[in-house]
């Protein structure tokens, strides 16, 4: 009988988020080949107020959490790596001295809000707001509402897919991807309550229906739906209809997802099945070293693993 849990994670640079029952683990294979592994003890917002644990809301309130930690933790594994090459005598800039100086300790906090917005920005632009303007461009054929509707979101998973096919090209993209199927496995393996070990992991799909990559692909499908339910007006409330529907769509999203984690039944395999497929794009076989790093992460969120990373009596 399988284990029920919902660890999950995503993959960082040389290394795997894992995100468990016990808090929030980020392991990462050093040039040295040590794994520095750095804990979080984090109260999801669902659990602190009772409005964030309605659904739908959740869905949203958990993504845009989601968000923050992802890129809090790509910061972490990326900086393990410009600590190793910065020369001990290479002086700060003037306007990296001014930054600290202007703002002290909260500069990282106010660069990781920064990025969080630059984020938004660009994939609603590339996902949203670039479909939109395109499938307008059809309206001058006549077409009714509902056909237009499905042109923009033809639109949205062509470039959707597009996009990933080409990012994952990148040599540095590749072994990201790499680690997304170390996640993958790991979480697997652990799932049906096999010993944690490289040799075992490696045995299972890299495939996951949990995985981010369905949730965003059934962004796509969702708002296909939900943006039927809008008129055809003009270019700029198009828009700007798209972005205040992006809390509903993805709430929506968030609750499919959930119910195909759970759900054994062929409907929910059927829903799962597209996004699967996508994830032959976003995952690569991982080795035996990048599936220790996922399980070292895998093992200290869960509350498995200590500090040290030795078994928790």
């Amino acid at each position: 009988m399988a284990r029920k849990t919902s660890v999950g994670g995503q993959a960082v640079i040389e290394g795997v988020m894992m995100r468990g029952a016990n808090g929030i683990a980020t392991a990462v294979r050093k040039s040295d080949g040590d794994i520095s592994v750095k804990f979080e003890k984090i109260i999801p917002y669902a659990k602190r107020n009772k409005f964030f644990s309605i659904p739908i809301i959740r869905g949203f309130v958990a993504l845009i959490e989601s968000m923050v930690v992802g890129i809090r933790t790509l910061n972490y594994s990326a900086s393990l790596f410009e600590d190793e090459n910065e020369e001990t005598d290479n002086e700060p800039s003037k306007f990296e001295k001014w930054l600290y100086k202007t703002f002290g300790e909260s500069i990282n906090n106010i660069i990781m809000g920064i990025s969080l917005i630059i984020s938004i920005i660009f994939a609603v632009t590339l996902f949203f707001i670039i479909p939109t303007f395109a499938a307008n461009l059809f309206s001058k054929l006549h077409l009714n509402t509902i056909a237009l509707n499905f042109i923009e979101g033809v639109i949205r998973v062509a470039i959707f897919v597009i996009y990933i096919y080409f990012i994952g090209k990148m040599s540095d993209i590749n072994r990201v991807f790499q680690y997304h199927g170390a996640e993958h496995k790991t979480v697997f393996c652990y799932e049906n309550e096999d010993e944690l070990t490289p040799e075992n992991a490696s045995k299972y799909s890299r495939f996951h229906p949990r995985c981010g990559t369905n949730f965003l692909f059934l962004v796509m499908i969702v708002s296909i739906i939900i943006f039927s339910f809008t008129k055809w007006s003009s270019l700029p409330e198009r828009i700007i209809s798209r972005v205040i529907l992006l809390p509903l769509v993805s709430g929506i999203t968030y609750e499919i997802i959930r119910w195909m984690g759970k759900s054994k039944s062929s409907i929910s395999h059927f829903f799962a099945y597209p996004g699967l497929m996508l994830q032959k794009l976003t995952t690569r076989e991982p080795d035996y070293s990048q599936l220790e790093v996922a399980i070292k992460a895998l093992k200290r969120a869960e509350g498995i693993a200590n500090e040290e990373g030795e078994e928790a009596k």
